[in-house]
């Protein structure tokens, strides 16, 4: 019997992270055997029909709207419970209604939706991080709102889902930890690079139009806390004097603790020595990548981050914190350094750029790990986890996911 599985596409194209990750799961749902399931999906942004036109699949036209928003918001604030809410939601929420007519056997959240546990939908959700319990000293993940509708989000996602995605063993371990899930109810999917990071050629043109030094280190990160800019500018002055050549280039939105930042740069004497370049299209990372003398990402968030896989597949040696789900996520493909440790980081920088035949070695691992890993392996990683989510039984894919 064919089952129907559905994809909810919350989040909006630009959205960083969390839209690639849809992106891939849209391929990867796409994918699965027309023999084994059928697919709809539905969206909440008019900015997806550019890309499901390259799909030939359902869609469904899924807004919000302000009314359902409002309901949705109120329930939440006023502490109504959920269980009862979930059964009356459709009598008054016509998105409601929309989706609960598809009868589909699985409806996949890919962006942490609420949605997902406010209908009485068989549910299989996502959960990126859980770093408002783990890294609390941030601004971006200790106040006490931020805290409460994070917690209360995620414990009803594991209380009324059908199964949890998470990017790895620790992200497994984290939930069963915080929420008491059952590990059979959770299952890892490790992400991948997006799609732009594996198509077309190279334009010729890209260190011209930034103005990018002959060898350089690269991050490309929005200006959070936890993004941890500040000890990589102070690992980088710390060299300054051994290395005078050493160069830093910052890819990112000028929001957040971007001032901050600028203002260290001043303090320590890099202005010549680091390069802002602000948001870049996707159309350009590729060559950032390729051009870049390694990828440097200090940060102190997880479990698992998208920057090293993107890295990996254009050919950029990697150092990366070895914290949470990083060491297991990089393998022996990159250097590991203690994020909060500046002499560290600033060790690693100088192995880094001295070393070419350690960068030919990470290089070479780093392809090979991306080779190990990647659309074909995710794609069935996904169509097992959709059909043990919807049998509750022994299952054996198409292919291997090496999980």
């Amino acid at each position: 019997m064919i089952k129907k599985v559905g994809l909810f596409l919350w989040c909006e194209p630009g959205g960083g992270g969390a839209f690639q990750y849809s992106q891939a799961m849209l391929d990867a749902v796409f994918a699965l055997p027309s023999d084994k399931y059928s697919v709809v999906v539905g969206y909440s942004s008019e900015l997806w029909l550019d890309h499901l036109n390259n799909y030939d699949v359902k869609s469904l036209p899924a807004f919000h709207g302000p009314f359902g928003r409002i309901l949705s918001l109120g329930a939440t604030v006023a502490g109504l419970p959920v269980g009862p809410w979930r059964m009356l939601n459709s009598l008054f929420y016509s998105l409601a209604r929309k989706l609960l007519q598809e009868q589909c056997d699985l409806w996949i959240f890919p962006a942490q939706d609420m949605l997902s546990y406010q209908l009485p939908l068989p549910a299989l959700v996502s959960i990126h991080d859980l770093m408002h319990r783990f890294e609390r000293r941030f601004p971006e993940s200790c106040s006490r709102l931020q805290y409460i509708g994070r917690e209360n989000k995620f414990r009803n996602i594991c209380r009324w889902s059908k199964g949890v995605l998470v990017d790895s063993e620790i992200g497994r371990q984290q939930v069963m930890e915080s929420y008491g899930l059952e590990k059979d109810r959770i299952h890892v999917l490790p992400f991948i690079p997006p799609g732009y990071m594996l198509q077309g050629g190279t334009s010729p043109d890209v260190k011209r139009r930034y103005h990018l030094p002959d060898k350089f280190l690269f991050y490309p990160a929005q200006f959070w806390e936890h993004k941890n800019h500040k000890n990589l500018l102070k690992a980088t002055a710390r060299l300054k004097c051994e290395i005078p050549d050493l160069k830093l280039v910052l890819a990112g939105s000028r929001k957040n603790a971007y001032p901050s930042v600028v203002n260290l740069v001043q303090e320590l004497h890099l202005a010549d020595d680091v390069l802002f370049l602000g948001y870049v299209p996707d159309s350009d990372m590729k060559d950032l990548y390729r051009l870049a003398r390694a990828l440097v990402m200090p940060t102190y968030f997880g479990p698992t981050n998208i920057p090293p896989l993107e890295a990996f597949a254009a050919g950029c040696p990697v150092a990366v914190s070895d914290i949470y789900g990083m060491p297991e996520q990089v393998g022996d493909a990159a250097l590991l350094f203690n994020p909060d440790s500046v002499s560290g980081i600033a060790d690693c920088l100088k192995k880094i750029w001295t070393d070419d035949r350690l960068v030919e070695e990470l290089t070479s691992k780093g392809q090979q790990r991306a080779g190990r890993w990647g659309r074909k392996q995710f794609n069935v990683r996904v169509e097992e986890i959709v059909a043990r989510v919807i049998c509750h039984d022994a299952y054996k894919p198409t292919g291997t996911s090496d999980l």
